[in-house]
């Protein structure tokens, strides 16, 4: 039986799987729930010259619906709008950028990710 997680154990573990995802495809993690005012992006990384900035779902049950189908156009546009405030802070204009989504189902071990890129 799968332990028993709060809402954020469940959302940090997610993004600590996808993170080690992106690493091993040879991604450096510049960053995960990073913060930009009252905004927030998941997971950064970058290879190259591509930023990738990936929107992370978690749920313990994919009985009604995939993680991922939780993401509208509003959270689109808040994590858009995050993205080029944090890339104008960190100086990284003209860069490529990939806006990535994954989810992370905890109903079987090791938990289920589905990882989609571009995915808006």
């Amino acid at each position: 039986m799968l332990a028993m997680r709060t809402r954020a154990e469940t959302g940090s573990e997610a993004e600590a799987l996808v993170a080690a995802k992106l690493a091993s495809q040879g991604f450096a993690i510049l960053g995960r729930n990073v913060r930009v005012g009252r905004l927030e992006l998941d997971v950064i990384a970058r290879r190259g010259s591509m930023i990738v900035v990936c929107e992370v779902r978690a749920r313990s049950s994919a009985r009604i619906a995939e993680p991922v189908e939780s993401i509208d156009r509003a959270k689109i546009a808040r994590i858009r709008r995050a993205t080029a405030q944090w890339l104008t802070t960190a100086g990284l204009g003209g860069v490529s950028v990939r806006f990535d989504a994954a989810s992370v189902v905890f109903d079987q071990d090791p938990p289920r990710i589905e990882y989609y890129e571009e995915a808006f």
